[in-house]
């Protein structure tokens, strides 16, 4: 089955006769809206009812179709930080609806699970969070026309017409819920842009990507169809729990609470519940939201992965390539990699899976090898990361000429004993911190991998080992914690782990 643009969100309208007319989720006051593409808006009314939308000096009218949906689509708008009302009148409706403080710039998409999720500063809905020098950020965030839509935390089994949210103007008191990621990224993109930036977040904590992904996408492939059909039989099956099981677990979790301990698992869990399970995600907080005009989608997801682990890359490919035809269009998709950290949670061989999506067009991986915490799965540092996704839609989006990936190796030829690695994103040159390379290894034909030396010799790096007479394989930064790893280029920007033969 084929969508098009905002077709998901129309078809899963399921409007009632009412009093007042209404916006779809994505539209509140202080809205961003994306300049320079046709922007949709859409929304629900009575049936039959002449519903118009005026922004901007543009003007729209549409009947509401039998169902009570409407949309209209404005034309291409230049990027503007005129605070503007966005008007919707209905034939049946007594007052007009309006949003104050609309802009046009920027829009970007963030999701993912908790590394997405996680926030700027700590608060008790965010106890994990608070970014470095928390105290420090929060109080220079004073960027009016940067602003964020955060979804409330939604799950379901059926597509949603709308998810709980509203845009809000970055300032110390709302950034502290801000998406850290979105945020630094917001930040130095418009740093650079001068224009307003919109961040629409959309994340749930410890989701898979399946859960992210729509039914039907699901459904058309062998592989991953029969994962959705064991979804469907849990949810046939469900009994949920008895009242008095019920209470038993809230005393279990209140006690406990009280002494500092994970609270129990409940009895039998809703499997629609569980971010976990395939299209939950998606269904409770993407689908309010497809064909919103924006510029494209930064993600954080990999820590959450469920058997078969090996499907994993495909997931996301399929996630991408479904994401990009509700939209109608190559949506660009970057991705961040997994951050240094002492659990099989990231593992060398799910960082390289995630690379995996690189082969897909319009897309691009910002590592985060160097800026992990080797016991925490949620580091604390994400300006930089913010940073390096905002180098890469500066590159890609925006012409700026600037180098937006760290070396990313080509190519293995044999070197005297040695093997010489040719690196792509070294105009910049090849650099090392901290003294001589670490975390090269090379391994023979047994496959038995010692460390190596490496010295940077121009756009290559040569690697050897005395143990390994005739060196076949190179890897580099190859553990969870690969602790000293120091290569980049001259950019500042770090090499992400990799291994190849030749």
């Amino acid at each position: 089955m084929k969508y098009s643009v905002l077709s998901l969100a129309l078809a899963a309208c399921t409007c009632h006769v009412q009093a007042e007319i209404k916006l779809a989720s994505p539209f509140t006051s202080h809205t961003v809206l994306q300049r320079e593409l046709p922007v949709p808006v859409w929304g629900q009314a009575d049936p039959g009812e002449e519903v118009s939308v005026e922004f901007a000096g543009q003007k729209q009218a549409v009947t509401a179709g039998p169902d009570g949906c409407w949309r209209i689509e404005l034309a291409p708008m230049k990027a503007s930080t005129a605070s503007r009302k966005l008007k919707v009148t209905g034939s049946k409706t007594a007052h007009p609806l309006v949003l104050d403080d609309v802009l046009v710039g920027e829009v970007w998409l963030c999701s993912g699970q908790s590394n997405m999720d996680f926030t700027v500063a700590k608060t008790p809905k965010y106890y994990f969070a608070g970014v470095t020098n928390e105290a420090e950020e929060v109080a220079a965030a004073n960027y009016p026309t940067l602003r964020m839509f955060t979804g409330d935390w939604t799950r379901a089994y059926e597509p949603q017409q709308s998810v709980g949210g509203t845009w809000k103007p970055c300032t110390p008191e709302n950034v502290r819920e801000f998406c850290a990621v979105g945020y630094f990224f917001a930040r130095d993109l418009q740093k650079e842009l001068k224009v307003p930036v919109g961040i629409v977040t959309l994340t749930y904590g410890a989701s898979t990507a399946q859960a992210w992904v729509r039914r039907e996408a699901i459904a058309a492939n062998p592989q991953l169809k029969p994962l959705l059909e064991a979804f469907d039989e849990q949810v046939k099956n469900y009994v949920p729990p008895t009242e008095a099981e019920l209470n038993t677990w809230q005393a279990a979790a209140e006690k406990a609470k009280a002494s500092g301990r994970r609270a129990p698992r409940r009895s039998r869990p809703d499997p629609v519940q569980d971010q976990h399970n395939p299209t939950v995600m998606f269904n409770g907080m993407i689908a309010p939201f497809v064909g919103f005009a924006l510029r494209g989608v930064l993600w954080y997801q990999g820590e959450s992965i469920t058997a078969p682990r090996d499907l994993f890359p495909l997931w996301n490919e399929t996630l991408i390539k479904d994401w990009r035809s509700l939209w109608g269009r190559e949506l660009p998709f970057y991705f961040c990699q997994l951050a240094a950290l002492e659990n099989s949670s990231n593992s060398p061989q799910v960082r390289e899976w995630q690379a995996e999506a690189l082969k897909l067009p319009n897309t691009a991986m910002a590592v985060t090898i160097d800026i992990g915490d080797r016991k925490n799965v949620h580091p604390r540092d994400k300006a930089p990361l913010g940073n390096r996704l905002a180098r890469i839609a500066l590159a890609r989006d925006y012409d700026r000429k600037i180098e937006y990936s760290g070396p990313q190796c080509e190519s293995v030829a044999a070197a005297d004993g040695a093997l010489r690695l040719k690196f792509s994103h070294a105009a910049s040159g090849l650099e090392t911190r901290g003294g001589p390379l670490k975390t090269f290894e090379v391994a023979g034909a047994d496959g038995k991998f010692v460390p190596a030396e490496a010295r940077v010799e121009g756009d290559t790096v040569v690697v050897r080992s005395a143990k390994v007479a005739a060196p076949t394989s190179a890897r580099y930064a190859w553990a969870g914690y690969p602790d000293g790893c120091n290569f980049y280029n001259g950019a500042g920007l770090p090499a992400a782990p990799f291994r190849i033969t030749k």
